[in-house]
């Protein structure tokens, strides 16, 4: 095996690492919402208003991402990939340590959810710039053929933090009681990610800084500014990589999220039946993203991503009143298809955002536009669907409502010229393509 070679396999594992970690972090917190977060921060309020309170702080998480990808992005495209990635996955783990030491509302009033929520929003920062770095460190390494396959190991990262957070929060839930769990045991998990940062940070640090980068260091074109140029010379971009995303969060965290609170809540079903049926389909999830990115090389980004979209918009019909059967085979079925259409979405989704955007802009275009997307998307999903249900007492509703986020999602595809042909480090055209045109920044 070459050297070039071994070290694209190094920075693929350092990245696939280092994501799984802070969407353990990240899961961790989304589940523990669901699950304890409701009674122990906000007692006084009944059942459902403490749980959509929990989801509030939850969503301060994705309100903060697109600082974090800000910020992060500026320095991502001035001082290099691997020195951001270094720094996100601390940030993650710092502050996912010190929710699991966070006092309850019965040791310290009102302030124990201001802390929760501060919390989560240093979260937000880190996971913010973490996703653009690990993308595009897989993306710029390696062959240039395989660049979806090789980007979509990041996104990997997504189901393998899942079933890593709920896999633990399931087995610390029973096996001790239930007051235990409240008490402490939802505690360890989060306590854990203390130690488990260390393990990222000793791979993401035996990394070599992406070549592309180099090259532009190297040519001393970088972007002074690399947001304010992304703004002016990349609209279209930021755009299409925004609509794209908003369908894909919006129905991700309908499957995921929203199943928890639906079946426990609304169906009265022990969470097992939720977690575990979540847990089959984020494990199925681990083989079938990296197999849609490859597919993505062969058959074109938007193709596969398109078709991904499509079967989530016909399968979120079938996904509620398989729930609603209460047999818990089905329930998994539901899930199960329900994640394997996100999976053909998620895994071209990296490589076809990051192809938007020139090398010297890449970290901070691809960020803004993924991170933005997630407030419109994954932040409100699950409380728009729990409100719908609450409104009309039907989750028709919420199928129509993922849907339309499916349908924006297709409007991004259809703004942006397939991009897996083109020439990853190419500079941006001065004006941009019309849809169906290839151009060297699509």
């Amino acid at each position: 095996m070459s050297g070039s070679a071994q070290q694209t396999r190094r920075v693929i594992l350092a990245s696939l690492i280092g994501t799984s970690l802070e969407w353990y972090d990240f899961f961790l917190y989304t589940t523990a919402a669901t699950l304890v977060f409701p009674q122990l921060f906000f007692p006084s309020l009944d059942p459902l208003n403490a749980t959509l309170a929990s989801l509030t702080t939850n969503a301060v998480a994705f309100v903060a991402r697109p600082l974090g990808g800000i910020v992060f992005g500026h320095f991502g495209d001035r001082a290099g990939r691997k020195t951001v990635l270094v720094v996100t996955l601390l940030v993650m783990g710092a502050s996912t340590f010190l929710i699991g030491v966070l006092p309850g509302y019965a040791s310290v009033g009102v302030l124990a959810p201001v802390l929760l929520a501060l919390l989560r929003f240093v979260q937000g920062l880190g996971l913010g710039g973490e996703w653009g770095g690990a993308v595009i460190m897989s993306l710029e390494h390696g062959d240039g053929r395989r660049r979806g396959f090789n980007a979509s190991w990041p996104q990997v990262g997504v189901p393998a933090g899942y079933v890593l957070a709920t896999g633990l929060l399931t087995v610390m839930s029973f096996t001790m009681s239930d007051a235990a769990f409240q008490s402490w045991g939802w505690r360890v998990p989060f306590l854990l990610s203390g130690l488990l940062v260390f393990v990222g940070l000793w791979v993401r640090l035996k990394v070599t800084e992406s070549p592309m980068f180099a090259e532009v260091e190297e040519r001393g074109a970088k972007a002074r500014m690399p947001l304010v140029e992304v703004l002016r010379t990349h609209p279209r971009a930021l755009l299409s990589a925004f609509t794209a995303r908003i369908g894909v969060d919006v129905a991700f965290y309908t499957f995921t999220a929203f199943i928890i609170v639906y079946l426990t809540t609304v169906l009265e079903l022990p969470r097992s039946y939720a977690l575990n049926a979540v847990l089959i389909g984020s494990a199925l999830q681990l083989v079938l993203i990296p197999l849609a990115g490859a597919l993505s090389d062969r058959f074109g980004r938007r193709t596969v991503y398109l078709a991904g979209a499509i079967s989530a918009a016909v399968w979120v019909f079938a996904f509620f009143p398989l729930l609603d059967s209460k047999s818990f085979p089905l329930i998994a079925l539901a899930a199960v298809m329900a994640l394997v259409t996100h999976a053909i979405m998620y895994g071209p989704q990296a490589a076809f955002i990051a192809e938007l955007f020139s090398t010297r802009l890449r970290y901070s275009g691809a960020s803004m536009g993924y991170q933005v997307a997630g407030i419109v998307g994954g932040s409100l999903a699950p409380v728009i669907a729990l409100k719908l249900f609450d409104a009309y007492g039907s989750t028709l509703a919420v199928s129509i409502y993922v849907v339309g986020a499916l349908a924006i999602t297709a409007l991004g595809l259809a703004i942006a010229p397939d991009t897996g042909d083109l020439d990853a480090a190419a500079a941006p055209p001065a004006k941009a393509p019309l849809p169906g045109q290839v151009g060297p920044f699509a």
